[in-house]
């Protein structure tokens, strides 16, 4: 994460804050700081998203490839997650200083989208145990300012409803085998269903308070942080990742508090989200002076 220093009085003066419902910044302790989320940012992929959370902005990028489908799930597609830590976003991150960081963001990714419930792949496959769509997203973290968990996963759920699959037929060969046509009209190819696609929500136990979307400065305070992928299906809260982060531990009842505390903002939060993209959707081939945002 960030480098931050702060004092014994400065980490004194945040729990304490924390645990009245205030915070440094004047928000309580289930408000989120102002989202701003563009899509479309990059022309070189197939789908593309900035997200800028305060002082903490990711950019992702969205290649697809058509691959042979695996053994053991011959009916469905494959998505790899990579992330990159630019060294403009903290001086830690020079050189392979961002690499521990960045293999934290892509395995806590892959076990969020790993359940059927948070991610179809059945989608992706083109011919049973023969063709199959791969994604591949690139996330590149451009500066740091605290909380890149939740900021990573609305970036990539930003960046697959942007994506556009170009549409395949498939001729079948003698012996079984197939032969693939992809159109080459740009306006002739199909979408993401991300309505179920899962976003990360981070709850962090700062003195006897829970707190979602901690700035750099009371990440730094927090006890122990809890980091859980959340699917909203049929109106209903699904946990598909659970994960910690910290030196210290928590209590039954405080870990109950905080998933049920982060349950209970992730519906706001992927609504928000939702609507936010499909106003950019509408907005598509006119000229967009300013991002879209929600929260605010």
């Amino acid at each position: 994460m960030a480098r931050v220093v702060l004092s014994e009085g400065e980490k004194t003066f945040i729990i304490r804050a924390a645990e009245k419902n205030h915070r440094t910044d004047g928000r309580r302790n289930c408000d989120y700081r102002t989202i701003l989320v563009e899509t479309g940012t990059s022309i070189c992929s197939n789908g593309s998203s900035r997200v800028k959370l305060a002082n903490t902005d990711v950019i992702v990028g969205i290649k697809t490839e058509i691959q042979k489908p695996d053994l053991k799930t011959p009916n469905q597609g494959k998505i790899e997650f990579s992330v990159d830590c630019s060294g403009n976003a903290d001086i830690a991150f020079e050189g392979r200083g961002g690499d521990a960081l960045a293999t934290e963001l892509a395995a806590a990714l892959a076990n969020t989208y790993d359940s059927p419930l948070a991610f179809d792949l059945t989608d992706l496959c083109i011919l049973s145990g023969q063709h199959c769509w791969k994604i591949y997203v690139d996330i590149m973290i451009l500066e740091c300012g605290g909380n890149l968990y939740d900021a990573v996963s609305l970036a990539t759920k930003a960046a697959l409803f942007n994506v556009k699959i170009p549409r395949v037929t498939a001729s079948l060969l003698d012996a079984g085998e197939s032969e693939l046509t992809i159109t080459d009209n740009i306006y002739d190819c199909s979408r993401i269903n991300v309505e179920s696609v899962p976003i990360i929500i981070t709850v962090s136990k700062i003195g006897d308070a829970c707190v979602v979307d901690p700035t750099a400065e009371e990440e730094l305070c927090a006890t122990a942080t809890i980091i859980m992928g959340i699917t909203i299906k049929n109106g209903k809260s699904f946990i598909s990742s659970v994960q910690t982060a910290g030196k210290g531990s928590l209590n039954k009842d405080s870990f109950d508090k905080c998933v049920k505390i982060g349950c209970e903002i992730a519906e706001p939060i992927n609504s928000g989200l939702m609507e936010c993209l499909k106003l950019e959707e509408e907005r598509l081939g006119m000229k967009r002076e300013n991002p879209t945002s929600f929260l605010r």
